[in-house]
Protein backbone atom coordinates (compact mmCIF):
# COMPACT_ATOMS: atom_id res chain seq x y z
CA UNK A 1 0.00 0.00 0.00
CA UNK A 2 1.49 3.61 -0.84
CA UNK A 3 2.00 6.00 1.88
CA UNK A 4 1.54 9.18 2.36
CA UNK A 5 3.38 11.92 4.55
CA UNK A 6 1.53 15.28 5.24
CA UNK A 7 1.81 17.87 8.18
CA UNK A 8 -0.77 18.39 10.33
CA UNK A 9 -1.12 21.17 13.35
CA UNK A 10 0.56 19.35 16.53
CA UNK A 11 -2.43 20.36 18.66
CA UNK A 12 -4.88 18.63 16.02
CA UNK A 13 -2.82 15.42 16.60
CA UNK A 14 -2.90 15.70 20.23
CA UNK A 15 -6.24 16.48 20.64
CA UNK A 16 -7.65 12.97 18.67
CA UNK A 17 -5.24 11.36 20.37
CA UNK A 18 -6.59 12.46 23.55
CA UNK A 19 -10.02 11.59 22.26
CA UNK A 20 -9.55 8.31 20.79
CA UNK A 21 -7.10 6.52 23.73
CA UNK A 22 -4.49 6.28 20.77
CA UNK A 23 -1.09 6.30 21.91
CA UNK A 24 0.97 7.14 18.47
CA UNK A 25 -0.47 10.05 16.20
CA UNK A 26 -0.22 7.76 13.16
CA UNK A 27 -2.44 5.60 14.87
CA UNK A 28 -4.67 8.00 15.64
CA UNK A 29 -4.56 10.32 12.47
CA UNK A 30 -5.66 6.70 10.84
CA UNK A 31 -8.01 5.92 13.18
CA UNK A 32 -9.88 9.55 12.26
CA UNK A 33 -9.62 8.84 8.55
CA UNK A 34 -11.34 5.27 8.88
CA UNK A 35 -14.09 6.52 11.25
CA UNK A 36 -14.90 9.27 8.36
CA UNK A 37 -14.50 6.82 5.58
CA UNK A 38 -17.02 4.65 7.61
CA UNK A 39 -19.51 7.24 8.30
CA UNK A 40 -19.32 8.06 4.92
CA UNK A 41 -20.27 4.63 3.16
CA UNK A 42 -23.25 4.24 6.39
CA UNK A 43 -24.44 7.16 5.22
CA UNK A 44 -24.63 6.51 1.51
CA UNK A 45 -26.15 2.62 2.54
CA UNK A 46 -28.95 5.00 4.46
CA UNK A 47 -29.60 7.11 1.79
CA UNK A 48 -29.76 4.78 -1.00
CA UNK A 49 -32.48 3.05 0.96
CA UNK A 50 -34.15 5.91 1.14
CA UNK A 51 -34.10 7.05 -2.63
CA UNK A 52 -34.88 3.11 -3.53
CA UNK A 53 -38.26 3.31 -1.06
CA UNK A 54 -39.15 6.57 -2.74
CA UNK A 55 -38.62 5.32 -6.00
CA UNK A 56 -40.79 2.40 -5.52
CA UNK A 57 -43.74 4.66 -4.12
CA UNK A 58 -43.41 6.81 -6.90
CA UNK A 59 -43.62 3.67 -9.68
CA UNK A 60 -46.95 2.12 -7.92
CA UNK A 61 -49.88 3.05 -9.74
CA UNK A 62 -51.90 5.23 -7.79
CA UNK A 63 -55.97 5.62 -7.45
CA UNK A 64 -58.23 6.91 -9.83
CA UNK A 65 -58.63 10.73 -8.24
CA UNK A 66 -61.27 12.76 -9.20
Amino acid sequence: MAKVNISLDAELVVEVMVLSGVGSPQDAVEAVVRDYIARGHRTEARTELRDRSLRESDTRPQDPQG
